[in-house]
């Protein structure tokens, strides 16, 4: 079996698809995995570094604006799209898909559409609550729509496509206990553990706001330990402004650039700060940890507050808007959290609540070579219903044609009339 996943622009996108890459490997025999994305995008060093092999296709985002600038950048994705259509089809001859499968960002806008106009199976998965503009571009063409939340059905046009999965979480999440993350953490005391981080670029804002938040922490003695990641543009700050250096080599607090074991850090973390991308959100609902959230407001249509939303609103999650995020509201919030074991023992359940895993997810769908045999490889419960809408080309008449006698034979010895 052949899969293609495709994505690019962020982690956000990839990490998902490399986590459904590795479920797929550990339970399909003979499974061939390539991902395509951007020759010179993040994504390409994500997915090299976890060992799949990659194709590049060119493709650019659109800018909004109307200046000159705007304009040209605008027509050099334009002439990007048109000539990705040659590299895709050369990538399909070469890896012949049985599916494809696309997490976000325009890398993935190309291949999904080719492969979808042409009788591949196709699948999108959209981790925001709001679906991105590659998804609304992609919806009317792929076979299936995957989201985080129930609550996403409602933003699409075909919600007939949707199926409820969450967002899949890379598997060393779960291969530690919290007790062997905080040994191999080196954290030998009861003392709970804060993790705080505002993306792998940082935000100098908010990461201005945690100086003071340090400053607190201290003044109280440390009553947590803490590691705090600055990301690119925070660690340029921390290293360069005088009031921040010292707190750089303090013992308690760990303040690094990017935190490259995030799942023992955030299996053994009782409290989360951080922003509310759709692969953050994805993780502390699987772990179950409570979190202080303060969305970025500089994201398309808000969706960062949307996902956040979803947390504060079945009570997994504090919710502090930017504006509002100074460090002493923020260390206030997370201090009314880890003071109160009964509070950060709800918070915790609710948001476990909102994680999904394979004995909650079925898959409904009305082809049993595609569908269906998915669903079983992954080990997932199938439910097969009849076709939403007829297909008329000569790949679907002919699988089609090879489905009736097993429906016939399956509807007879359960006595199924439809």
């Amino acid at each position: 079996m052949n899969v293609i996943f495709t994505c690019g622009g962020t982690a956000g996108h990839v990490n998902p698809a490399l986590a459904l890459a590795q479920y797929m490997q550990e339970r399909i025999e003979n499974l061939d995995i390539l991902f395509v994305g951007t020759p010179d995008g993040m994504e390409r060093g994500l997915v090299e570094q976890a060992g799949y092999a990659f194709r590049g296709v060119e493709v650019g985002g659109f800018c909004r604006s109307l200046a000159p600038s705007g304009i040209r950048h605008n027509l050099k994705s334009v002439e990007h799209l048109l000539a990705a259509k040659g590299r895709v089809r050369a990538i399909l001859r070469d890896f012949p898909a049985d599916l494809v499968v696309g997490t976000g960002g325009y890398a993935s806008y190309p291949i999904t559409k080719y492969a979808a106009q042409h009788g591949i199976p196709t699948a999108v998965h959209e981790s925001n609550m709001v679906p991105g503009l590659t998804t609304k571009m992609l919806e009317g063409y792929v076979d299936c729509v995957m989201v985080g939340f129930e609550e996403c059905r409602q933003h699409y046009k075909h919600p007939q496509k949707v199926v409820v999965t969450g967002t899949p979480v890379r598997g060393d999440f779960f291969t530690l206990t919290r007790a062997q993350a905080r040994e191999k953490l080196g954290l030998t005391d009861e003392r709970p553990l804060v993790a705080s981080f505002w993306g792998s670029l940082g935000a100098s804002g908010m990461n201005e706001q945690m100086l003071r938040f340090f400053e607190r922490e201290i003044a109280d003695g440390q009553p947590f330990h803490h590691i705090h990641a600055a990301g690119k543009s925070g660690w340029a700050l921390m290293e360069s402004e005088p009031a921040a250096q010292q707190y750089l080599h303090r013992p308690g607090l760990d303040i690094r650039p990017y935190i490259d074991n995030m799942a023992e850090v955030m299996r053994a973390a009782d409290l989360v700060i951080c922003r509310a991308g759709a692969s953050t959100v994805s993780e502390i609902t699987a772990l179950g940890v409570p979190a202080v959230i303060v969305p970025s407001p500089y994201v398309t249509n808000n969706h960062q507050e949307k996902n956040a939303r979803i947390l504060e609103q079945h009570g997994g999650a504090a919710l502090l808007l930017e504006k509002d995020a100074t460090g002493d509201a923020l260390y206030d919030a997370a201090r009314g959290i880890l003071d109160d074991p009964e509070k950060r023992a709800s918070m915790s359940r609710a948001m476990a609540e909102l994680g999904t895993d394979r004995t909650d997810t079925v898959v409904l769908g009305d082809q049993l070579l595609t569908d269906a045999l998915a669903g079983k490889r992954l080990g997932l419960r199938v439910l097969i219903v009849p076709p939403i809408k007829d297909k008329t080309t000569l790949f679907f008449r002919f699988k089609r044609l090879c489905e009736r006698p097993i429906i016939r034979r399956f509807k007879r010895r359960n006595g199924i009339t439809w």
